[in-house]
């Protein structure tokens, strides 16, 4: 057997040991990146080096593989990756204000390294820090919304639960208002997810730089029927909602700038046609006109806006011809 076949197995049974109902054939493609054949082989081969391994069907017709090998604790490969990918996770919670992850990911981080041999820790450390070292991120330009983490704070416990929040919004004086929180939105300016019960039904969105205080209430309450965060955050471009601009965006980008903007993941429901004359035509349904317009002006003249015709009036007049690369 290979090395990297070794590790792979190794890296199955773990796997096995770890998920409460075991792994299938199908998870073990998704994990490994393998044919379904190849899959098999990796059972096989599991079932024939540990033992305590079994198998059982479940109400899905799925086979899912299980480990309940005590000694399997003692097969710990290297935590180089790990240390590395927790070191990076914790320094972008930071940064994001969320100090509550960041501790916690922290604190991950030390207890991976406590439980290696004190030779192995200090392997381990230098090889991640010269990982870090050489990564570097690039900053990109535009001011950077912070958000305040005794808020932040607040709102994540909020959601656990889920609890309604009190806060204060807008104006530093504004009056208090009660909210039932359904989701947080993060990207250049963040936006809390939730319904306010004195204002209806409808889901609204807070900027979280905007909330002046924030306190967690100890009543809970009911999320609102089918509400799903991703289907909420598809419905615009960047993070703006605004219902009366929902619909379908039709962009067209010339033949020179085709096959650079099919690189491009838009929007999540979009669709690619590529045109007989070389251009590409993209589909999606959202709202949000000016994020689309800041997003569209560095195209220059490459793209054209066939719909909708708010937004094609919108970036009229504001097509450059001098840009010299594309996005």
């Amino acid at each position: 057997m290979s090395l990297s076949k070794a590790q792979d197995l190794i890296r199955l049974a773990r796997l096995a040991a770890t998920r409460r109902i075991g792994i299938s054939l199908e998870e073990i493609c998704e994990e490994f990146d393998v044919a379904h054949r190849t899959a098999q082989r990796m059972t096989e081969a599991l079932e024939t080096v540990f033992t305590g391994v079994e198998w059982q069907d479940g109400p899905d017709r799925r086979r899912r593989w299980r480990v309940s090998d005590p000694m399997l604790d003692r097969l710990r490969p290297r935590e180089e990756t790990a240390i590395e990918a927790l070191e990076i996770a914790g320094r972008s919670a930071l940064v994001e204000g969320r100090v509550r992850h960041a501790k916690a990911l922290s604190d991950l981080r030390e207890g991976l390294l406590s439980r290696l041999a004190p030779r192995d820790a200090l392997r381990t450390e230098a090889d991640a820090e010269a990982v870090l070292t050489a990564m570097g991120s690039v900053t990109k330009p535009g001011p950077r919304v912070n958000l305040k983490p005794a808020v932040l704070d607040e709102i994540i416990e909020a959601l656990r639960g889920p609890f309604r929040l009190r806060l204060r919004y807008g104006e530093p004086d504004a009056p208090e208002r009660t909210i039932e929180p359904h989701g947080l939105l993060l990207g250049h300016r963040s936006y809390l997810v939730a319904r306010q019960p004195s204002r209806g039904e409808t889901i609204l969105s807070f900027r979280t730089d905007r909330i002046h205080a924030a306190q967690v209430l100890d009543e809970s309450f009911a999320m609102a029927d089918g509400f799903s965060l991703g289907e909420y955050a598809a419905k615009s471009f960047g993070v703006y909602q605004d219902p009366a601009q929902y619909g379908e965006v039709v962009w067209r980008f010339t033949p020179d700038a085709a096959a650079r903007a099919a690189e491009f993941r838009f929007h999540p429901t979009q669709m690619l046609e590529p045109m007989d004359d070389g251009s590409l035509v993209v589909r999606f349904h959202a709202a949000g006109w000016l994020e689309m317009a800041w997003h569209l002006y560095q195209w220059g003249d490459k793209v054209e806006v066939v719909a909708p015709e708010e937004l094609r009036t919108m970036v009229e007049g504001y097509r450059r011809q001098d840009f010299n690369a594309l996005p």
